[in-house]
Parts: C-alpha cells; sequence; structure tokens
C-alpha cells in the first residue's frame, strides 16, 4: 500500500535544515513507523500514551473493535480499563511536570488591531479550575451534557477544559449557527446548561449572541425542553457598564481584563478543582455535523483515544518543537478547532494564536501582520482563505516579511494546485512545506496527510495515511480495488481518534458509516490514487456540499426552503466556486398562483439563515416550474448539477419522465458570473 521509495518526479521536497531537525526526516522513516503502527498498534501507541498520566492503567486489548454491520454491533475501543483525565493531561501535566507554568499557552489576538492578551499554562490551569467549580456550584456533574454557544476568545477554550476536567460532555456550536441550529443542538443531546456571550465583532458586522442564545432557548421552551441555567461571558462590555442598565449599543473594544469578565461568580470561586477520573472510554464531548438526512449527527468522540491521535497527529504533522508559535486560523466551532487549536497543541505544550477577526479585516494584510507580530512558525489554514486572500495579489502578503514561517497547513476541503502553489510560492516563499491534510469531524484528526520532510509535495493530494490508518479504494460492488484507481474512500481498521458512535443513535451510526460496505469505515468522499500511490480526495459522493470548508446538507437547505408558505419543492446542488469550493444553487417550484420575484427570493434567503445560518445563505435561487425527475418520480440531481454549471451534455437521460422540463431550466437558469 506505501510504496517501497519516495517518487522522485513531479515532487517538491522539503530543505536539508528541515529535515535535520524533523521528528520524521525520511520516506524510509515514516515507512518504517507506519509498518509498525499497523502490525502492532500496541506497541506504536503504547509509546505515545508514555507520555500522559493514567490514574490506573488499560486492561484488554489496547484497540478492539467490530467494523462489520453482519458480524453484530459495530464498536470501537481503545485502552478499555485505563482512567485518565484530559484536562490533567493538557494542564497540569505541562504545569507541574514539565514546568510550563511560565510558557505563553496562547496570544489572543481581537477583532480590532490592538485588543490582545497572553495567557500562560499556569493562568490557564487556574481559570479552569475556578470555571469548574463554577459549574459544579450549577449541579452539573459527569456525564451532563454542556451546550456552548461562544466567539473564539479564550473563555471558549476555558469552558470546554472546565467540562472535561469534571467528566461533563461539552456540545460547542459555531457561533455562526441560527437560533434554530442552536435549538435543535441542544434538545438532540439534552443540555443541562448554556453558556455564551453577550456578542462580539467580526469584522465590521456585530454579532448579538446573546439575543440569539434567548431565541434558540425560547424555542427549547416552546418545545417543551427547559434548559434551567445560562452563563453569559460579558465580551463586549465591562461589569460595570452592564449592570447600569443602559440600551445603548455595547463598546466595539473587548473589555481589557478578558479573564475575569465570565460572571461575577468566577472571581469568588476557588482555584483548586481535582480532576474527575474518567473511563477511556468516557464520551469527552458531542460535536454536531450535517447529516444526509437533513437532521445534524453528534459525532460522539471518547476521552483516551482521542487525547492520543490529537497529540501524536499535532506533534508529527506540523513537526512541532517546543520553541514554535502555531495558529490554526479555524474556529473552535468546528472539529478543527477542538483537535488542533485547543486539544493537540494544549497536549504537547505549544505555544497558539487565538484569533477573533476575520483574514480581511481591517485590511487583507492582517494575517501575515498577526504572523509577523507573534513569529509564527507553522500556519494551518482552509484553502477558502487562501482563495480569497489569492484575488488581491502579493503585495499584501509581501509588505510583511514571514520570515518565522516553517510549515505551512491546509483544511477543510480538497485545495485546488493553483491555490496551493500560491501558497507554497508567495506565502511560504518556496521554503516551506504544505501539509495538505484530509480528515473529518467523525476521524478525530488528520487521516491522510504529507508529513513535512518525509513525504515528498505533489501541489493537491493528501498524499499518505498517517500512522494507523489503513485506507482502501473500492468500486460500486465493494471490491478493493488496486494499484492506479478511483472510487470510494474506505478504511479498514480503526485508529484511537476514530469517533465512537452518533449520540442518542447507534443505528444511525452504523446505517450511515458501515451498511453500504459491511466491514469498512465509509468516509462518504471520492478518491483517486495515482501510480506512485498518492491519494486524491475527488469530493463527497452522498449529497452534501463543502462551502468554504462546512460540510452543509442539501436536505437540510432544502428542508429550510420548503418550510415558506409559497414554497412546493426544492432541490439544491453544488456549482464550482472560486474561492468558497463551492456554492449553493436552488432550485423551487412554487404553489399555484405564486409569482417568482426579488422579495420572495430575499424572502427565502432568510428563512435559510434563520434556519441554519449565515453560511448556508444560496447564492442562487431560480424558479423552477418543474424539476427534471424519473417515471418513478426521483428527482435527477446529476442534471440538476450540469444546469447549475451550464453543461448541456447531459449524458444518459433515458430515464427522464419529461425532458422539455430541462430545456426550460436551461432557458431560465440565473445568471452565473463566477
Amino acid at each position: 500500500m506505501i510504496p517501497d521509495k519516495a517518487p522522485g518526479e513531479d515532487v517538491l521536497h522539503a530543505s536539508a535544515d528541515l529535515k535535520k531537525q524533523a521528528h520524521i526526516p525520511s520516506f524510509e522513516k515514516y515507512k518504517e513507523l507506519y509498518t509498525r503502527s499497523v502490525e502492532s498498534p500496541e506497541e506504536f501507541w503504547g509509546d505515545v500514551a508514555k507520555d500522559f498520566f493514567w490514574k490506573t492503567k488499560y486492561t484488554g486489548k489496547f484497540l478492539d473493535y467490530n467494523f462489520d454491520v453482519t458480524k453484530g454491533e459495530v464498536f470501537v475501543k481503545c485502552m478499555e480499563g485505563a482512567t485518565t483525565n484530559i484536562c490533567h493531561n493538557v494542564l497540569d501535566r505541562n504545569v507541574h511536570e514539565r514546568k510550563l507554568g511560565d510558557k505563553v499557552a496562547f496570544y489572543w489576538e481581537g477583532n480590532e488591531p490592538g485588543d490582545e492578551k497572553t495567557v500562560t499554562y499556569r493562568e490557564l490551569l487556574q481559570q479552569v479550575c475556578k470555571f469548574a467549580n463554577v459549574l459544579k456550584s450549577q449541579g452539573v456533574k459527569k456525564g451532563d451534557r454542556v451546550s456552548i454557544y461562544m466567539p473564539m476568545v479564550v473563555e471558549l477554550v476555558v469552558a470546554m477544559l472546565a467540562c472535561a476536567r469534571i467528566g461533563a460532555v461539552h456540545s460547542i456550536v459555531f457561533a455562526g449557527f441560527s437560533a434554530e441550529s442552536l435549538c435543535e443542538r441542544i434538545m438532540d443531546s439534552q443540555c443541562c446548561i448554556l453558556i455564551t456571550a453577550d456578542g462580539f465583532y467580526r469584522g465590521d458586522k456585530l454579532i448579538s449572541l446573546k439575543l440569539i442564545a434567548d431565541e434558540a432557548l425560547q424555542k427549547c421552551r416552546d418545545k417543551s425542553f427547559t434548559v434551567e441555567k445560562c452563563i453569559m461571558l460579558k465580551h463586549l462590555t465591562k461589569e460595570e457598564e452592564a449592570s447600569s442598565g443602559s440600551l445603548s449599543p455595547p463598546a466595539k473594544r473587548a473589555c481589557p481584563d478578558l479573564l475575569h469578565t465570565f460572571s461575577f461568580f468566577i472571581l469568588i470561586s476557588s482555584e483548586e478543582c481535582e480532576p474527575v477520573w474518567c473511563d477511556s472510554e468516557d464520551p469527552l464531548f458531542i460535536l454536531y455535523t450535517s447529516g444526509s438526512t437533513g437532521k445534524p449527527k453528534g459525532v460522539l468522540h471518547t476521552v483516551s483515544g482521542y487525547m492520543l491521535y490529537t497529540a501524536a497527529t499535532f506533534k508529527m504533522v506540523f513537526d512541532y518543537h517546543s520553541d514554535d508559535v502555531y495558529w490554526c486560523t479555524a474556529d473552535i466551532g468546528w472539529i478543527t478547532g477542538h483537535s488542533y487549536i485547543t486539544y493537540g497543541p494544549l497536549a504537547n505544550g505549544a505555544t497558539s494564536v487565538l484569533f477573533e477577526g476575520l483574514p480581511t479585516y481591517p485590511d487583507v494584510s492582517r494575517m501575515w501582520e498577526i504572523v509577523d507580530k507573534y513569529h509564527v512558525s507553522k500556519f494551518y489554514t482552509a484553502p477558502t482563505a487562501i482563495r480569497l486572500l489569492m484575488k488581491y495579489g502579493s503585495e499584501p502578503v509581501q509588505k510583511y516579511k514571514r520570515t518565522s514561517l516553517k510549515i505551512l497547513g491546509t483544511v477543510g476541503e480538497p485545495i485546488n494546485p493553483e491555490a496551493w502553489q500560491w501558497y507554497y510560492s508567495v506565502v511560504g516563499e518556496k521554503r516551506c512545506p504544505v501539509v495538505d491534510t484530509f480528515w473529518q469531524t467523525e476521524t478525530g484528526g488528520h487521516v491522510l496527510t504529507p508529513l513535512p520532510a518525509a513525504t515528498p509535495m505533489k501541489p493537491g493530494s493528501a498524499t499518505f495515511p498517517f500512522f494507523g490508518v489503513v485506507p482502501a479504494i473500492l468500486n460500486e460492488s465493494g471490491e478493493e480495488l488496486e494499484g492506479p484507481s478511483e472510487g470510494y474512500l474506505v478504511f479498514k481498521q480503526p485508529w484511537p481518534g476514530v469517533m465512537r458512535t452518533v449520540y442518542g443513535n447507534h443505528e444511525r451510526f452504523e446505517t450511515t458509516y458501515f451498511k453500504k460496505f459491511p466491514g469498512y469505515y465509509v468516509t462518504g468522499d471520492g478518491c483517486r490514487r495515482d501510480k506512485d500511490g498518492y491519494y486524491w480526495i475527488t469530493g463527497r459522493i452522498d449529497d452534501m456540499l463543502n462551502v468554504s470548508g462546512h460540510l452543509l446538507s442539501t436536505a437540510e437547505v432544502e428542508s429550510a426552503l420548503v418550510e415558506h408558505e409559497s414554497v412546493a419543492e426544492a432541490a439544491v446542488v453544488g456549482r464550482p466556486h472560486p474561492v468558497k469550493g463551492e456554492s449553493l444553487y436552488c432550485f423551487v417550484t412554487l404553489n399555484d398562483g405564486i409569482n417568482y420575484n426579488q422579495k420572495l427570493e430575499a424572502e427565502l434567503k432568510k428563512q435559510v439563515r434563520e434556519k441554519i445560518g449565515a453560511i448556508a445563505t444560496p447564492d442562487y435561487i431560480q424558479n423552477a416550474p418543474s424539476l427534471p425527475k424519473t417515471r418513478s418520480g426521483k428527482i435527477m440531481r446529476r442534471v440538476l448539477r450540469k444546469i447549475a454549471c451550464n453543461e448541456q451534455d447531459l449524458g444518459d437521460v433515458s430515464t427522464l419522465a419529461d425532458s422539455s422540463v430541462v430545456e426550460q431550466l436551461f432557458e431560465n437558469r440565473c445568471c452565473t458570473a463566477v
């Protein structure tokens, strides 16, 4: 599966200096370790586990599993019998055993230049213990679910680690989601408390988070589910301003002493809080990802396996060293922020930048200004951001030195070779390896990825599997394909960080990931393997769209559209977009007597925003008096995708019930400038 030697043609290599100090300096070393990780996982991961504290050791198999639905219930168990606490391992261990108390954990950079805060490991531990005591005082206990709906502030990290410290399960909801989406997630995981903030600025735009949270809590009450408690961070206003009764808009700047504004109780809370020891397979967090049925899935990750996997992937994929300053630009509301802002970096004692703002605010040089300001050496961002900044050319990048940069990373979606080359040549000046990582909310961490010194780079390729990961490519019949091939990307065995279930619905877990091809974990992505053994992700196979690195369900958007009283039917497809990767192109069939106009279009876009969030706002909505369907009534989405892209070659349409529908849709398609 892994070639005997690295390819010598059509590839780019890391510098000799980087190879000298790398954890994995050569392709031969990668292959040796990979073979060991697959053939002797207990030995390989046992070495990783030695870096962590275990209250009790595991008693059974290191990794036990069943991926075959025909042989019984699907399960994955890692280090069963062991007990530990992930918060203790990422904070107490670093402060007390590794003597990193005075090391910076986070440089917090606010939306406005000049809003900044430095937080050390000791300060972070103190704040986490205090807030853990706050949660306990509010009746939160081990196993309870806690909903967190916050901007990119240090208190978000404090809240999630406080949950982990007492064995509570955090469920973070991205602060761009609507009240309806927040309500749905709170109810699905039966959260007992909500932690939120008054609001925040994203660029020039004020997001009144508490108003959205209040609306979500009211929606919960309307559906007979009451969240008894809500803790609010006063992020936009000082305590005295907030208590004065003023109705004036909040100050634009965040209050300067950010870590002491969580609420009045954190001031009087004790800094002493013993960790609750958790079993290896106790739940750590639930994170919702879009499902092809329209209802989001609560992906559940557990303590020990996730800790080992995020720690190992962070260290090896970014070739982390103790003097690095690392910056992941993702939001903690997504899995990238969980794994590679909070748990992975902190498990390694790393210093990270935590950024609240936008890459283009107040100008398009903001990211490179921050890179120079904090001497960032490892930088991890999304292809969407790279394509956005490409539009402005190289001058805004070259205004800043960026000499501290050593490794660049991408995450969220496949990167097109043109954007990869710009990132490598302009941002990294052809001296920084690019690690183009493929993984999912469900995988917990990187599964296909380059290693900066070990694997030669091919622009746009996710390269090779990470340690312990065994990929395969299947055809429609479920047969494994050898050599250069294209088909369904699956994995043949688990790794420690893979999800364990869909919260509250194990049957959906089995159906979604294991039923199509028994014995394999099915990613839902298409993949191509080239003659050199490199893997290339070709995109989603199911009805999912990847918009700006965010996975959206077409069924979810369609459901939001048909809730409007004027809409009888809707179909949503993806259309290539030069910045976002994919854009949403929607076809709507209206009820009899309803005319399509700009007012209705605005209402439909607003409806989707309110039901799902701004990220799901349709780019195009086309009036479709009829939709192309088979004789059995199934919508032919393949044909709709061709229409959205204005591609006249439709392939085989012999099953179409009425071909005149297609001609009409082509005539009335939206004007798509990009």
